[in-house]
């Protein structure tokens, strides 16, 4: 029985006041007994917690009260047991390292596309000008190996911050192609998304929401395989069920199970 609600979101918009805003965050997370980690920069927010289905409502509650985070989308998915140990609030130069600060979504986003247009495109083979369609992977080479989109390209990074040097380096292979850039909730293909316009590639869009979102209203149309995440789970499936029973592990197995 899934009792555990998983929640994972991220926005870019400004933020001051960052130590602040960092005890309150802690504060309403702990207080409600949630875990996980929830990241903070000048550029925004970036979160993955986990907890009671009431605690985390009430906890997404308060913090839309703060205007900032009003509009603040979350990806939702279950699990049996807690997958993360413990919580940590961090402040952070970037909610996602790219090493490239004048990338600033919270500036102005690269157009993005929603699940259904990419597997009607997809499904079509191309756009809705007849451009050629691909999907470009923008997560480490090992969450690649768990499950991507069907030949979608997989530059083997094994980091983001190597991103814009593989780009630049593939750049012309890009030409003529509507490019669709993906990553597991979009906080990483949006910020890619940004440096290849800005690189000069004509045609690009971001996954809306990435790879979770896409599994929510898709389900695994195109797509090889799990969704890797960063907590005990390891990997969701497309009907976002967790690819580890956690609950059904003992201490020894999860301290193996989150190394890989």
């Amino acid at each position: 029985m899934m009792q555990i609600l998983n929640i994972a979101a991220y926005e870019f918009i400004a933020l001051v006041g960052l130590p602040g805003l960092q005890v309150a965050l802690r504060d309403a997370a702990q207080s409600r007994a949630l875990r996980g980690t929830v990241l903070l920069a000048e550029e925004g927010i970036n979160l993955f917690l986990a907890g009671g289905s009431s605690d985390i409502h009430d906890f997404l509650a308060w913090l839309r009260r703060d205007l900032r985070f009003a509009d603040l989308e979350v990806k939702q998915s279950w699990s049996t047991a807690q997958p993360f140990r413990k919580l940590l609030v961090k402040i952070k130069p970037e909610i996602i390292r790219m090493d490239h600060p004048a990338i600033r979504p919270s500036a102005g986003r690269a157009p993005s596309v929603d699940a259904a247009t990419l597997r009607r495109w997809l499904d079509a083979g191309h756009d809705d000008s007849g451009r050629p369609v691909v999907t470009l992977d923008t997560r480490n080479d090992f969450e690649a190996d768990v499950g991507t989109f069907r030949k979608a390209i997989d530059w083997r990074i094994s980091k983001f911050t190597e991103f814009p040097q593989a780009l630049l380096a593939h750049r012309e292979e890009l030409a003529g192609k509507t490019v669709v850039s993906f990553c597991t909730g979009g906080i990483r293909c949006e910020k890619a998304a940004i440096f290849m316009r800005e690189a000069g590639v004509a045609h690009v869009f971001q996954l809306e929401g990435g790879i979770l979102k896409y599994f929510e209203a898709e389900g695994h149309a195109h797509f090889d395989g799990e969704c890797f995440v960063f907590d005990e789970r390891r990997a969701v499936d497309a009907a976002l069920a967790p690819k580890v029973d956690i609950g059904a592990l003992s201490d020894s197995q999860r301290g193996q199970t989150v190394k890989g």
